[in-house]
């Protein structure tokens, strides 16, 4: 795949962003309106989606490949909390302003993100493999980012393991490893509603940068270091490890999708919780997701 295929498909991304952002600037979609459909994309559509990819997948898969990816997931928030250990400090010297841009450095959206990024530059039959992510993903956050944030770790925290999206990459594993097919109807009914997820998440990012402040997205100037370091340079120092694994090249493609994705929502959410500022995360969320469209076409040439 060259670079200008995989740019043109981002550009398809960026129509989608820009649709949200003028159904907002025109008053077609508010505050509350975004705020519901952000819950149907989490708890509905970005699981069935996920499933739908399952579904396709079943008999395709074999055991040793997802292995192969579960375990490249988990070194790669090993090294992403290493590489926000030694960076963050050169970005801010006020200690919570440092754990923010720790977690920013781990904590990127592959689902929101990642999922319609994958499912339209390499295919939807390769989103099963982004739900290995997403485990991993949500493990890492309620265990090491809560704790980085609150200065301490609860049991209580990881009850919010237990929610839609979770439960469905962990359906998605059984019927692949168990080489289940979906009933005709219901696999019709799944592909349609996750079918929803993308333009809707997409969408949902638009009316964020809507209502973003122009300046404080654009005007501080490290943000820019960070955004090439998080989503250009450190990825390119995995490439090397993942062509030594016995892993063809499409995979590698996801892998870096996931290692390149854009910040994510979560460490604001974070942030917000602990009544922190959260104006850079904001910021590096939005920013970083525009960039995303140039960043991720360079990391699929480079494979």
């Amino acid at each position: 795949m060259t670079i200008l295929t995989v740019f043109i498909q981002m550009l398809s991304l960026l129509v989608m962003i820009a649709a949200g952002w003028i159904a907002a600037r025109t008053k077609m979609l508010d505050t509350h309106t975004n705020s519901h459909m952000s819950q149907l994309i989490v708890n509905i559509f970005n699981p069935l989606l996920v499933l739908s990819s399952a579904a396709g997948s079943v008999g395709q898969v074999p055991l040793s490949r997802l292995l192969t990816v579960f375990l490249i997931a988990i070194g790669m928030f090993l090294f992403f909390i290493l590489a926000g250990s030694i960076l963050s400090p050169f970005f801010d010297k006020d200690p919570f302003q440092r754990k923010i841009f720790q977690l920013m450095f781990v904590f990127s959206n592959l689902g929101f993100i990642g999922i319609p990024v994958v499912s339209s530059v390499l295919g939807a039959e390769y989103v099963v493999y982004v739900s290995e992510f997403l485990l991993i993903y949500n493990l890492v956050f309620y265990t090491y980012g809560v704790s980085l944030m609150r200065g301490r770790f609860t049991l209580g925290s990881l009850r919010a393991l237990i929610n839609p999206g979770n439960a469905a990459c962990i359906l998605a594993m059984i019927l692949v490893l168990a080489n289940l097919p979906l009933p005709g109807f219901l696999r019709t009914a799944v592909d349609y509603l996750g079918g929803a997820a993308s333009p809707l998440a997409l969408m949902a990012v638009g009316f964020t940068l809507s209502n973003a402040n122009r300046k404080e997205i654009f005007g501080d100037k490290r943000l820019y270091l960070f955004v090439f370091l998080k989503l250009l340079a450190l990825p390119c120092l995995m490439l090397p490890i993942l062509r030594l694994l016995p892993i063809d090249a499409a995979l590698v493609s996801v892998c870096m999708v996931m290692f390149g994705m854009p910040v994510g929502s979560m460490p604001l959410m974070l942030i917000t919780q602990q009544g922190l500022d959260g104006k850079v995360c904001t910021a590096s969320v939005l920013l970083s997701t525009i960039l995303c469209v140039v960043t991720v076409p360079i990391l699929m040439a480079l494979v």
